[in-house]
């Protein structure tokens, strides 16, 4: 464990991974259920990322996110009454239940949307590093995508002009190994996304994904680089998500095997997290457990929420569709 992490901030990290695999799982299976409508991608495995770079944002700061959205906003300061009220289409929702799953966003969190199209959110994000520049703030904008947008020529397109203006923006690949059910060596020539990172003239830093110490010290420095003027980076966070593309059971399982998920599984970033934290003196056993107890709380009362509220009006069909 890096001695430069405060205790408080090791914490935070972990309550943030908690919310998220808890909400998650939770969603999922009322998917799965027919309770909430609609297809949900989820987070699960892959939350060490979203906490570790979350921690160093303020909401002054920008995100853009991927279909697989919850836990970016989760890890943001998102609430759970408005992200349940908006996955059931409800008015009181985040969206006021007209975004749903992916395309759930706030915008007083920085949360510039999650996005149902593969590769969308990297030119959102450039163009919010560019207003940071144009109006000479401190702030930066962060690009979540997967190895499968990073094939796409959006993510190329925003790599180029953020790189050419040094704009303070960070590319974050989360490379959970498959665009949709499609294994990387088969959509990629390259075993890196981050060799992508010199033709545009910034660092690429690959770091794992399933250790979150890990992920906050090569995002802090990617994000004070980009504060301090010095341009974007490319920062590739190898990952897994224990889930099939959608939902909890999924579509069956054949393009990957039950061993390997298993091997991921070994590497799970909340479990391995506790344990060091354990060996710290930072977090017992029972202190954890109880952080679990309150988000499974908190998840309860975000359902209650979410059922209790009302339906959009038909007459609101037209509302906040223009800016």
């Amino acid at each position: 464990m890096s001695t430069e992490i405060t205790n408080d901030v090791l914490l935070d990290m972990h309550r943030r991974m908690v919310r998220i695999r808890i909400f998650e799982e939770t969603a999922g299976k009322m998917m799965e259920n027919g309770k909430i409508p609609g297809a949900l991608h989820l987070y699960v495995g892959q939350e060490a990322i979203a906490a570790g770079v979350m921690v160093h944002l303020s909401n002054e700061d920008y995100i853009t996110s991927t279909h697989r959205g919850h836990g970016h906003l989760i890890a943001k300061g998102g609430e759970f009454n408005y992200m349940f009220a908006e996955l059931y289409g409800k008015a009181t929702g985040y969206c006021k239940g007209k975004g749903g799953s992916m395309h759930i966003s706030n915008l007083e969190l920085g949360m510039l949307g999650a996005n149902g199209i593969v590769g969308g959110g990297p030119p959102i994000a450039m163009g919010a590093a560019f207003s940071c520049r144009f109006r000479k703030t401190k702030n930066v904008a962060v690009a979540f995508f997967g190895d499968g947008a990073s094939n796409e020529g959006a993510f190329h397109e925003a790599a180029n002009m953020a790189g050419l203006y040094k704009l303070p923006c960070v590319f974050v690949c989360e490379n959970n190994g498959y665009g949709e059910y499609t294994p990387q060596a088969n959509h990629q020539a390259i075993v890196d996304v981050a060799d992508r990172a010199p033709g545009y003239g910034m660092p690429g830093v690959i770091v794992d994904g399933m250790d979150a110490v890990a992920v906050y010290e090569a995002a802090g420095e990617a994000i004070k680089r980009a504060r301090d003027g010095g341009g974007p980076t490319l920062l590739e966070c190898k990952t897994y998500r224990y889930y099939d593309h959608v939902g909890v059971r999924g579509m069956g399982l054949s393009y990957r095997t039950d061993e390997e998920v298993e091997q991921w599984k070994q590497k799970d970033p909340i479990m391995n997290f506790e344990a060091h934290l354990a060996e710290q003196g930072v977090l017992s056993a029972d202190a954890a457990a109880a952080v679990h107890s309150e988000v499974r709380q908190e998840v309860d009362e975000g359902i209650t929420f979410a059922e209790s509220s009302p339906p959009p009006e038909p007459a609101a069909v037209t509302e906040d569709v223009y800016a």
